[in-house]
């Protein structure tokens, strides 16, 4: 199944023009924000090749980037930093970013399609869409651009906390960062609350 733009069509026929697709990358991950993105494409003038950002290479993630960018009608980005899941947990901070990004769109949406079963404080009424990337394509295009400013920004994060290796791995549990973590301990990048991370530094919960 790849992206399609049905239920955008369906709305725009009831007279629903400003679609927003919302969501998030990042909630896995011990270290490093979640990203959440939303877009309001262009019915008359989309992308070519949105899908769900993990069904795309890098390097097509990149060129659509740019091309959501150049063609999207509005788009944000929100980032929630560790210490806020860590605060609030990362479901609730997850839909707050969400909520964040809908509100941070400069042109106000009239609907906005969130991916996933939750749905979160909206400027407008929405709709939760299980597997919303690998169907909507303003969802699929809010999941490239959150893939995308999330890597950059990990990349970023190496720099400032080198050892770690967040530009390989994105801050996801892989073999060689918990070595690093074994190694390093954790920086203010990681998440306390997660329990590899509690683990390690020796708090039960």
């Amino acid at each position: 199944m790849s992206a399609h733009f049905e239920l955008e069509t369906v709305l725009l026929a009831q007279g629903i023009g400003l679609i927003a697709g919302v969501d998030e990358v990042g909630r896995g991950p011990l270290a490093g924000p979640v990203c959440v993105a939303a877009t309001i494409l262009d019915p008359d003038n989309l992308p070519e090749g949105l899908d769900d950002s993990k069904k795309l290479s890098a390097a097509r993630r990149e060129a659509l980037y740019e091309e959501i960018f150049a063609r999207a009608l509005a788009v944000s980005v929100v980032f929630a930093p560790a210490a806020v899941i860590d605060a609030i947990n990362i479901r609730q901070a997850t839909l707050a970013a969400m909520t964040r990004a809908a509100q941070a769109l400069s042109i106000a949406p009239q609907f906005v399609l969130v991916d996933g079963n939750d749905l979160p404080n909206l400027p407008c009424p929405g709709r939760a869409v299980i597997d919303g990337d690998a169907i909507s394509l303003s969802i699929a295009a809010a999941s490239i651009v959150a893939k995308v400013a999330r890597d950059r920004l990990m990349a970023r994060l190496d720099l400032l906390h080198p050892g770690y290796g967040f530009s390989d791995h994105a801050g996801y549990s892989t073999e060689a960062h918990r070595a690093a973590l074994q190694r390093l301990g954790p920086c203010r990048e990681h998440r306390r609350s997660y329990a590899p991370i509690r683990l390690l530094i020796g708090i039960d919960a």
